[in-house]
């Protein structure tokens, strides 16, 4: 199930989450995180706290998230938000009763969709879902249930954390013929681009800049990549080669804004050698 998307050699256990990392362990941690996500069964309905909530119980900040959906099985869902608003301790009787579950507003999903999921958003991630997910760095989760796996639950935070009321998402906005804005939030922008077979364009990072292949490949510099490789770059610029049949790929860092120039078409030249950083992964099992 890790192939394309990843090489690692899962070894007969079930792998739920790859991580990626600098490939320097001494360089410092980006403030994105990037992760793949592969479900076999649902996830457990969670929530993530905001900067505020997160500090006040000794935290370094919150977190918010977002999802794009490289592969789902045709009955593939995700749960975000609840069907109606419900009060603080609406909310506690039913994490308590368990009736949560059937709360949740379940969305089907397919390929190629993006879902922004803000902190203290009820949430869940349904079976048969390769996903790529782009967030603040941060693990801190409050599960409100988790489907008979007898895992603590965390009622006291979650309830402290939630927005418990409906989640709208916005369309996508298009920027140009080769980038999309998938989603503009105060922690980062997550774009899609498209780039014709054989194009060449410069990348230009001004802080940190995460790339994902999603379709192709390209070269980066003298480095290839293609599906399922990760770059990271930070503070510089590289250019990039599209193959002879295109690149598509998620590109993400950090917002409120969009960067304009992050992304502009030249006409071939010999290519400069970037400070760029090739993916390293972290596993996680189920």
């Amino acid at each position: 199930m890790l192939l394309p998307w990843s090489h690692t050699p899962a070894n007969g256990d079930p792998i739920g989450e790859l991580w990626f990392a600098r490939t320097d362990a001494a360089a410092p941690e980006s403030a994105l995180l990037l992760k793949l996500l592969f479900t076999t069964e649902p996830l457990s309905i969670q929530i993530h706290p905001d900067d505020a909530m997160a500090r006040s119980i000794d935290l370094a900040n919150g977190k918010t998230e977002a999802w794009y959906i490289l592969s789902a099985t045709p009955d593939a869902r995700v749960a975000v938000g609840l069907k109606r608003p419900l009060s603080p301790t609406d909310l506690r009787s039913a994490i308590s009763d368990g009736s949560i579950a059937d709360l949740v507003q379940w969305h089907p999903v397919s390929k190629g969709e993006a879902i922004f999921v803000p902190a203290g958003t009820i949430h869940s991630i349904g079976a048969g879902i390769v996903l790529a997910e782009i967030q603040q760095r941060s693990d801190a989760t409050f599960r409100l249930f988790d489907y008979g796996r007898r895992r603590e639950l965390h009622i006291d935070n979650a309830v402290a954390a939630a927005r418990a009321a409906p989640e709208r998402q916005s369309p996508p906005e298009r920027l140009s013929a080769a980038r999309s804005a998938l989603v503009i939030s105060r922690y980062f922008v997550l774009e899609q681009i498209d780039l014709l077979p054989d194009s060449v364009w410069t990348l230009t990072s001004l802080g940190e800049i995460w790339i994902l292949v999603i379709e192709g490949h390209a070269q980066f510099g003298s480095t290839d990549v293609s599906v399922g490789h990760a770059v990271f770059l930070e503070a510089d610029h590289a250019e990039i080669q599209a193959g002879a049949d295109g690149m598509k790929a998620l590109l993400a860092y950090p917002g409120p804004h969009v960067n304009s120039g992050v992304l502009c078409e030249q006409h071939r030249t010999v290519p400069e050698q970037p400070l760029l950083e090739t993916q390293e992964t972290q596993t996680w099992s189920l």
